[in-house]
């Protein structure tokens, strides 16, 4: 298992997230703090890339449903970038792939 860890950069259409590790009820509060933290324009986009992501539980997704409102609340966009293939499959069971942007590959670029 390994501890999560969330880096942040700045990117031409906004602020990109990159989650490392384990997002569960332990670490969960980290993404929503850093997501809350971030100060959104309008039309700006916050990418959240999970192309490192070991684990997700619902505290992971709810932490991630978290960040979408804060971002449409300053009226930006989010998108999930390089979403593993078992997440991926968790959030189309749900649903959440018809409200959460998810783009494919990583938020590098």
């Amino acid at each position: 298992m390994s501890p999560l860890n969330i880096t942040h950069r700045d990117a031409a259409a906004g602020p990109v997230l990159h989650v490392t590790g384990e997002l569960d009820y332990a670490h969960a509060a980290a993404l929503r703090q850093q997501a809350e933290l971030l100060t959104l324009a309008p039309g700006q986009c916050l990418v959240i890339d999970l192309s490192r992501l070991e684990f997700c539980d619902s505290t992971g997704i709810t932490a991630l449903l978290a960040a979408r409102q804060h971002a449409l609340a300053a009226g930006a966009e989010i998108a999930l970038t390089g979403v593993p293939p078992n997440t991926l499959r968790i959030l189309k069971i749900v649903g959440l792939d018809q409200v959460l942007t998810i783009r494919p590959g990583s938020g590098t670029g």
